[in-house]
């Protein structure tokens, strides 16, 4: 689908001059309109899509496993993870007492008394929330003021978000996961910078797993992206990169998926199809509700699933319940 060109005359919500509306908003505008959610689940909702997720979708996720294989699904915090210090950073461990402090005799006495052989380590993590495997809260992208559900955005703070923050849902990210392996089933390393994934290719990778998209499933759809820069990181935070298209919104909503994961930056295709900034986060994150997680490790998953043919598993992957907070990492896996 092409969006629409640029036109006289302004929409409610964009910026510029009255005769300046940025190209595409025409179609922005449709799919808000398409795919919000806001009140279907009650004025007091805070969780979106993770209410399709119930105890019918989470005993059906713990049939699926089979063999008992756990496969991790975030990157180590640290040091070595792909944010370049600009707009965020890599966490860093600060150590308060360690081994050497304790053989060393830097330990005697303890907090508590004399240590009599006694020794511990001790440390601090700055961790930005979104720095690297992570869920997106719905407060973490505003539009026309608002934030999923039609909050305020002026609810997030100096001190974290009032509501919508990422501890809303923790109890609800225990679900059916689907791998659509778009790279492999393209036969490509990774995909190119700029490759927006379009529902005919969704379809067509699921196809060929023999995998159908359900009700409350999280998906998760690998490019290749990660693995082809892990360690050689440049600009994949926040540069070009393949992902989901703009157009995939419809779909999602209509299938009434939970979750989107991606093994990118930013889940949705840069450079973005329209000119607005992320508009698939702006429909499916403030609008639908939609669950969106970032910078999720799949390629131990790719092999696995290329290596037995299951394309499905147990998803068990809640962020850490920091209130009102914008994003949380978490330690994601997949249970077949």
């Amino acid at each position: 689908m092409t969006a629409p060109r640029t036109r006289t005359g302004q929409l409610p919500g964009t910026q510029g001059r009255a005769d300046e509306v940025p190209e595409g908003s025409e179609i922005l505008h449709d799919y808000i309109r398409r795919c919000g959610n806001w009140g279907r689940w009650g004025p007091d909702d805070e969780i979106g899509t993770l209410n399709y997720v119930g105890p019918e979708q989470v005993r059906a996720a713990a049939a699926l496993v089979k063999k008992g294989e756990v496969i991790p699904l975030s990157l180590p915090y640290d040091q070595h993870g792909c944010q370049d210090g600009g707009f965020r950073q890599n966490p860093q461990l600060l150590v308060k007492a360690s081994g050497t402090d304790y053989a060393a005799g830097a330990q005697e006495p303890t907090p508590w008394g004399p240590a009599k052989g006694f020794g511990f380590s001790d440390d601090v993590v700055i961790l930005p929330t979104q720095a690297g495997t992570q869920w997106d809260s719905l407060s973490h992208i505003f539009f026309d003021g608002n934030m999923y559900n039609g909050r305020p955005a002026t609810l997030s703070t100096a001190t974290g978000s009032t509501r919508n923050g990422i501890q809303a849902g923790v109890d609800r990210f225990v679900m059916r996961g689907v791998l659509l392996d778009v790279a492999r089933q393209a036969g490509v390393h990774s995909l190119a910078p700029g490759h927006a994934i379009t529902v005919e290719e969704l379809e067509r990778v699921a196809d060929a797993e023999g995998v159908e998209i359900r009700r409350g499933d999280a998906l998760l759809v690998r490019t290749g992206f990660l693995g082809a820069r892990r360690g050689r990181w440049g600009d994949y935070a926040g540069g070009p990169a393949p992902g989901l298209s703009l157009h995939t919104a419809p779909w999602l909503h209509e299938k009434e998926v939970a979750a989107v994961a991606t093994d990118t930056w930013g889940v949705e295709v840069r450079p973005n199809e329209i000119a607005h900034v992320q508009p698939l986060h702006t429909v499916a994150l403030v609008h639908m509700g939609l669950a969106m997680g970032e910078i999720f490790d799949l390629e131990a998953l790719s092999a696995s699933c290329d290596a037995d043919g299951v394309y499905e598993f147990q998803f068990v992957a809640p962020p850490l319940p920091l209130s009102g907070a914008s994003g949380a990492p978490l330690s994601g896996l997949a249970i077949k």
